[in-house]
């Protein structure tokens, strides 16, 4: 039987209980990899857990944290410390479309016009999508540094980090940052033996598209901005990542890959 290419390795997945962030964890313990999922709502990461389970027969733990808070962060990757004794690889994949989105209950759509945004909105999404997205990579980091590991962090940015998007342009502002914060930090951890890299998924088969889909404007927009004409899959995004966890990549860092049906050569 071929050995799984994440075996042995520790994965710590964040936004883990639904969307790309649950099909990575899943993904990635098809490939033998320890899973930890942190998101919010013990019931949604209990039940991705089991489904987990009973897909690959691996170990999976669950964490409760939100990322907007540095000391829910520190306490995750210190209690993947304790449990397993090192951290591998990370998927930063906790974010929200705009600020009424919650991930699990409802499927908001894009925030509005930013002249109708109030300053509250604005910070709440910034500090999801971006803020916890770097606190996890610090976070992490740190204890791959302390115990010498190769690691290999992957972030969720998205393809409205290069396409303007009218109506969610605190969700843009945030995704690009998140390219560009993938990039500088990549520099920074080479000396480490750490890569980052990202992805920036085009319109994905999600919850947090899910208005979009029930909507018949909301489809054909989606599919108008995508030359492949359809939308893709948690499990092709889930495949980028692992690409980029495992060691397939490791002449890869700062990179960020762009999986979104062709959207950037119409």
């Amino acid at each position: 039987m071929p050995v799984g290419r994440l075996e042995g390795k520790v994965a710590v997945i964040t936004g883990g209980a639904s969307g790309i962030g649950k099909a990575c964890a899943l993904r990635f313990a098809e490939e033998g990899a320890e899973i930890v999922i942190s998101d919010l709502g013990s019931e949604r990461m209990e039940s991705a857990a089991a489904e987990i389970r009973g897909s690959t027969n691996g170990q999976v733990k669950w964490v409760e944290a939100n990322v907007c808070f540095e000391e829910q962060i520190e306490n995750l990757m210190r209690s993947v410390m304790d449990d397993f004794g090192h951290i591998d690889c990370v998927v930063a994949a906790a974010g929200v479309s705009g600020a009424n989105y919650v991930s699990g209950e409802n499927a908001e759509g894009l925030s509005g016009n930013l002249v109708d945004q109030s300053l509250e909105d604005w910070n709440q999404v910034l500090q999801i999508n971006l803020t916890g997205v770097m606190l996890t990579n610090k976070h992490a980091a740190r204890h791959m540094i302390a115990k010498g590991t190769t690691g290999s962090i992957v972030n969720i940015a998205s393809s409205a980090a290069r396409v303007a998007l009218a109506g969610a342009v605190d969700y843009c502002v945030s995704k690009a940052g998140v390219s560009m914060l993938t990039h500088a930090f990549a520099m920074e951890m080479l000396e480490n033996n750490i890569r980052v890299n990202a992805i920036g998924p085009g319109f994905i088969e999600t919850p947090m598209t899910q208005g979009l889909q029930d909507d018949a404007e909301g489809q054909e927009l989606m599919r108008s901005m995508t030359p492949m004409g359809r939308l893709g899959s948690p499990l092709e995004m889930a495949n980028t990542a692992l690409y980029l966890a495992c060691d397939e990549s490791s002449y890869t860092t700062g990179a960020t890959l762009y999986p979104n049906g062709g959207m950037y050569i119409s």
